[in-house]
């Protein structure tokens, strides 16, 4: 997937910050050994935890338990944020997608993406998606994205998707 809008936010960027191509924003989450995924509880109140992302075709994609926490607030409320970035403050490009995350069903995507993880530490990392596992694959459609951009000069990117 590919934003439909990419601009530079003035409010929140100095004068000479240049917007982050896409491309950039989309190979730092790919590159995430660990991203925060937030959800609302159906409270209202939100709910964060790590969690190991796969980009895979423009989007975002995330496992868990069908008993964790995340899986039931997300069946109350799809919506979600995905940061994937870290504590610096001078350097780096830090990643917040706005979305919906939506179950996977399509049982080649699944095995595609168990591949996928499968290859992100060695094999270290694998997900059991058989028909009878108890792991729900999720995949984040975004919305918004914003990547800040930390340093000389500070920059705040917005991207904007329109879904088909």
């Amino acid at each position: 997937m590919r934003p439909t809008s990419e601009h530079i936010d003035p409010q929140y960027s100095e004068a000479q910050a240049a917007a982050v191509p896409w491309t950039d924003a989309e190979a730092r989450l790919a590159a995430a050994e660990v991203a925060w995924i937030v959800t609302v509880r159906p409270d209202g109140r939100p709910h964060a935890t790590p969690m190991v992302p796969v980009v895979h075709d423009g989007k975002v994609y995330f496992h868990t338990g069908d008993r964790e926490v995340k899986y039931a607030n997300l069946q109350a409320n799809p919506r979600v944020l995905v940061l994937a970035g870290d504590t610096a403050w001078d350097q780096g490009l830090d990643v917040a997608v706005d979305g919906t995350a939506t179950p996977v069903t399509d049982a080649a995507l699944l095995r595609r993406l168990a591949d996928l993880y499968r290859e992100r530490w060695d094999g270290r990392w694998e997900i059991d998606v058989t028909p009878d596992a108890r792991t729900v694959v999720f995949e984040v459609t975004p919305d918004k994205v914003y990547g800040h951009a930390k340093g000389e000069p500070f920059g705040q990117t917005n991207y904007r998707f329109t879904q088909q």
